[in-house]
């Protein structure tokens, strides 16, 4: 599938401004929350309002096998895996994390700013997009909008079908990573 809709140049990673627009014109409602960069789910939890749980939280994993193949796994915050089960799970073997050169040339972000959103970066669809099943029962996800001094809520079903319209089908990490080794 080709991507459509991208306002960048291929050497041009989007900015911000340019995920709302595409948002907006897509008709996709979206709340973005402005606080201090954040880099850990540690400092995401200090700066939630008092009370405020969980739900839809998020982490992001940039991952890639020896061959260069490349993974974006959008994980429970407080979900707990082993790199070597997930690897195996996907056929890659083994992974390991991916460079800040290699998080800036393909989701064309920096480190703590990891996101579904910044697939919109990956012209070419290189990039395996994996959500975690538990999210499946969250209807608003909590991600970065390709920068992580802020965070937009959106609805699960939004996000998914954004991605897919866009080259990046969403496939679906089971909790239970043993039952499919």
């Amino acid at each position: 599938m080709e991507a459509v809709g991208y306002p960048m140049n291929e050497h041009t990673a989007m900015a911000p401004d340019q995920l709302y627009e595409m948002l907006d014109a897509a008709g996709i409602g979206y709340e973005v929350i402005y606080h201090q960069p954040i880099f850990t789910v540690e400092q995401a939890r200090s700066i939630r309002p008092k009370g405020a749980g969980d739900e839809g939280q998020v982490k992001n994993l940039f991952l890639k096998n020896k061959k260069g193949r490349m993974w974006l796994l959008t994980l429970h915050e407080s979900r707990k895996i082993v790199l070597d089960d997930v690897a195996q799970v996907l056929g890659a073997r083994r992974f390991s994390f991916c460079s800040p050169e290699r998080l800036m040339r393909y989701l064309g972000v920096l480190p703590g700013s990891v996101s579904p959103l910044a697939l919109l970066n990956d012209r070419e669809s290189e990039v395996q997009f994996y959500i975690d099943e538990v999210l499946l029962d969250h209807d608003l996800l909590f991600v970065h909008p390709l920068d992580n001094s802020a965070t937009v809520s959106i609805a699960r079903h939004d996000l998914i079908g954004f991605l897919e319209n866009h080259g990046h089908p969403c496939r679906i990490l089971p909790l239970d990573l043993s039952q499919h080794a």
